[in-house]
């Protein structure tokens, strides 16, 4: 079993856990019906594995048991990006960086930082504890963003999903190039 495969089944199994990152981290394991079927051109299978309030998706890509399964987050809007090489990459990203898809909207970490600490004083303590019961490394935010951006600059082309029922027309990326 892999690193990631052990992580989701820990988040599937314990209910604390799958609450403590659906807000603020907005990673719902309740959430795993796509908008839409997607499919990726090198035929790599996409495995839903959480949702977002706003309808987007969360896919591990690849085969289960696979080395490398990347998380792909396609959004409702016909948007996507990777945003991790793995799912522990992944889940490290969003318990500290909750805010993650504002990133690519041009806001600044430590304005998001604020607006975030601000509506969540005890936040800091609950990124830390949430780290620290998942077994993943502290980091820091602008090393979190740093990983992003790389991993979000290898979605083109091999990741970019495409709709098969309306002509196999691909999503936009999420992070221009410029950003990632």
């Amino acid at each position: 079993m892999t690193a990631s495969d052990d992580l989701l089944r820990r988040i599937e199994q314990d209910p604390a856990l799958a609450t403590a990152l659906s807000w603020p981290g907005d990673f719902d394991i309740e959430r795993r019906d796509p908008i839409e079927d997607l499919a990726l051109h090198t035929g790599t299978p996409l495995h839903p594995i959480a949702g977002c309030g706003a309808g987007g998706t969360y896919f591990l890509c690849g085969d289960a048991g696979a080395e490398e399964r990347p998380v792909l987050y396609a959004d409702s809007e016909g948007q996507a990006t990777l945003i991790g090489a793995d799912l522990v990459e992944t889940i490290t990203l969003i318990v500290v960086l909750p805010f993650w898809r504002d990133l690519a909207k041009g806001f600044a970490i430590g304005e998001l930082g604020s607006d975030l600490r601000a509506d969540r004083p005890d936040f800091d303590t609950e990124r830390d504890g949430l780290l620290q019961t998942l077994a993943l490394p502290p980091t820091s935010e602008e090393e979190a963003a740093a990983r992003l951006l790389a991993v979000a600059a290898r979605t083109a082309p091999n990741f970019v999903p495409r709709v098969p029922d309306d002509d196999h027309m691909p999503y936009e990326l999420l992070f221009d190039a410029d950003l990632a």
